[in-house]
């Protein structure tokens, strides 16, 4: 995930000074209280009404074994991000949200529009069969789907692209049913102490073994569908702006389309046949789809940064070093070892940025860059810089420690020919690279 600078060298406003003062509302802290507000309340409100569903006792059983998948989660997602990490502060945003925010949603919606049926209906069973297949879906998947447009919107430089869409997405999926889980255990629990039921025969062993074991992944895989819509929406242009509307879109009703089917199979029957067909193929599809882009993002960081390398912003092993998960981190633990986890911290937000700057070339290149192309390439051209003292001893050893062969210098091109090949970076590597007029998609 693309990470922004928290050091950036400011650009000048456009404006004069006393025109761009934002309204009081407008402010970052203001909202980003008002957010952590409607976080802490919806979590009170949904903790509240769990445990009064549950019982005290019910509440801490399903929140233990709740939690169990929880970490395993986490970490996959953070591992399909550690190409480009972003910032921690989505990934508890996006937790939070679906634990808390989307839960409480799903739960009022849900109960609401069941009883309205029953009601309009006078056929409970009927009104819960339909609330269970069709409107859970529909009313969970928007409320997920929320926390992933709220990223995309507010977050958009580091939203760019569908391993981005994938890991906000799973990471909201995995609060949304860990929440799900507790109500769903913490009752199991509660029927079993009124029906005396106990070991593997009890409901809390069967809810444990259908939730846990075999389907952990369920929320996830159907979020991960909108979020592969809005990253791949990420990869366009504000030119194709019904492109970008239509392709969220259409995760969400993927999303929705394969919920229903899953909810349908424990209603009609053929849940294991659904599982079989439809689910566990699906999430093999899925697990290759997002391997492959992690891979091709680290092939686009050996194609890309070569180009800086030549003009002096980087040294010529970084490009290899960048490029290579286990060069990194050996990096890393190189700069601990040597100077503290402070150098291994500094290393780690330069692979981010080098990695961030190669994905923006590469989008540039192919026309598909924003229009603050120059301004945000300067930026993370400045934060590599800034980082420079700590970070190339630690990949320039990473680079002898994994390189199968010796990595080669790159050939003296002058500053001419990288103007004419599109790379106006000029400057010698000993000093400050001096910051001509770059690359811009939108030139011409």
């Amino acid at each position: 995930m693309a990470t922004s600078s928290p050091h950036a060298h400011p650009m000048p406003p456009a404006g004069p000074p006393g025109l761009r003062h934002a309204r009081w509302w407008q402010r970052r802290a203001i909202r980003a209280a008002a957010l952590v507000t409607l976080l802490a309340l919806s979590g009170l409100v949904i903790l509240a009404l769990v445990r009064e569903q549950t019982g005290t006792e019910g509440f801490l059983v399903g929140l233990g074994l709740a939690t169990l998948p929880v970490p395993l989660l986490i970490a996959a997602f953070r591992w399909l991000s550690r190409v480009q990490p972003g910032p921690w502060r989505n990934l508890f945003f996006s937790f939070a949200w679906g634990a808390c925010a989307a839960a409480l949603i799903a739960i009022v919606a849900n109960s609401f529009a069941t009883r309205w049926i029953a009601t309009a209906t006078a056929d409970p069973s009927s009104a819960d069969t339909l609330g269970a297949t069709v409107i859970a879906p529909i009313v969970e998947e928007t409320a997920k789907a929320a926390a992933v447009l709220l990223v995309f919107l507010f977050r958009r430089r580091e939203f760019t692209g569908v391993l981005d869409g994938v890991v906000i997405a799973g990471v909201t999926a995995t609060g949304f049913a860990f929440t799900e889980n507790i109500l769903y255990l913490g009752s199991a629990f509660g029927t079993d102490q009124l029906n005396g039921g106990t070991g593997l025969a009890s409901v809390t062993a069967a809810t444990f073994f259908v939730r846990i074991v075999m389907s952990p992944f369920a929320h996830p895989l159907f979020t991960v569908l909108t979020g592969i819509g809005f990253g791949i929406a990420a990869l366009g242009t504000g030119r194709g702006r019904l492109r970008r509307v239509l392709l969220p879109l259409a995760g969400l009703l993927l999303a929705m389309g394969l919920h229903a089917l899953w909810n349908g199979s424990t209603t009609f029957g053929g849940f294991f046949a659904v599982y079989a067909l439809f689910m566990l193929p699906a999430f093999g599809l899925l697990t290759w789809l997002v391997i492959w882009l992690r891979q091709r993002g680290l092939r686009v960081v050996r194609t890309e940064l070569p180009a800086y390398a030549l003009a002096g912003w980087l040294t010529p092993p970084e490009p290899y070093a960048l490029g290579t998960m286990r060069a990194r981190t050996i990096a890393r633990d190189y700069a601990s070892y040597m100077q503290g986890k402070a150098a291994a911290r500094t290393v780690a937000e330069y692979e981010a940025y080098a990695t961030s700057l190669a994905l923006l070339r590469h989008r540039g290149r192919r026309g598909r860059a924003g229009a603050d192309f120059v301004v945000r390439e300067r930026e993370l051209l400045h934060a590599l810089w800034e980082r420079r003292e700590l970070a190339r001893p630690a990949l320039a050893y990473a680079a002898r420690a994994t390189a199968p062969v010796p990595v080669p210098m790159p050939p003296p091109y002058g500053y001419r020919i990288l103007h004419q090949q599109g790379y106006a970076y000029a400057g010698p590597a000993a000093g400050y690279p001096a910051y001509q007029a770059p690359y811009n998609p939108y030139r011409g």
